[in-house]
């Protein structure tokens, strides 16, 4: 297949990411206009930072006037595995391939794009990621302004419920691997056990939300990564 075949081969693949990202990207949206961002701003928002994870996290901390150090690392952290993933893709391209194509593809490593994008035979060719992608981004940054517009005409009950619909999100991300898995619900329940205690415990509990974010974060997947590696032979889904 020519370029062209090769782009639009993308473009039908990424039609359920990007209608997926406009759905998920909306509940975003509310959260994004609790902490008072216009619907320019979430587009802005979105549009810079492909990741619903680390945005969430990110407007936590905004949500508590948090310095801008914390911001840059609870988002860096959250956003830590996609290093992972860029560094997989960069294995598959062709050796001749222009630095400004692994740039620009770098700019939208997403878990999505990734998985359609690794399972592609042979070399990757840059321009089955840019036909996803010309789909994925609008429908992320799009959904996130339709979010923030609707979380400010709609009425405050309807609002505060659907922004509940994150957290759904993020429970409907891991339980499937925490029924598989012993070690990866055990870690999961010690995450929330941890998040309790350091809220309430003495000094702790004076760290803002994003400094116990960090802590906790990197501590439990440190400690997770010693004492239960993966083998050489183990994926993740």
């Amino acid at each position: 297949m020519n370029n062209k075949q090769i782009f639009r081969k993308g473009m039908r693949d990424g039609i359920p990411i990007g209608l997926g990202y406009l759905a998920v990207s909306f509940s975003l949206g509310i959260t994004a206009r609790n902490i008072g961002l216009t619907p320019f701003q979430g587009f802005l928002v979105s549009l810079l930072n492909n990741a619903s994870a680390g945005e969430y996290a990110g407007f936590t901390v905004m949500a508590t006037d948090a310095a801008y150090i914390e911001i840059i690392l609870v988002t860096f952290i959250t956003n830590i595995r996609y290093l992972l993933m860029s560094c997989a893709l960069s294995q598959r391209f062709s050796p001749d391939t222009p630095l400004i194509h692994r740039f620009l593809i770098g700019y939208d490593v997403t878990d999505e794009l990734f998985g359609i994008t690794i399972a592609r035979p042979g070399n990757l060719n840059p321009c089955y990621t840019y036909g996803a992608m010309v789909l994925a981004i609008p429908g992320w940054s799009i959904g996130t302004a339709i979010g923030v517009m609707a979380g400010n005409i709609l009425p405050g009950r309807v609002v505060a419920a659907l922004s509940v619909a994150l957290f759904g999100m993020f429970i409907a991300i891991i339980i499937p691997p925490a029924k598989e898995n012993k070690v990866i619900a055990g870690l999961v329940a010690v995450s929330f056990i941890c998040s309790f205690c350091f809220a309430k415990l003495p000094v702790l509990s004076d760290l803002s939300d994003g400094t116990r974010t960090i802590i906790l974060t990197v501590a439990i997947s440190g400690i997770a990564a010693y004492f239960f590696p993966l083998k050489h032979n183990q994926t993740t889904e």
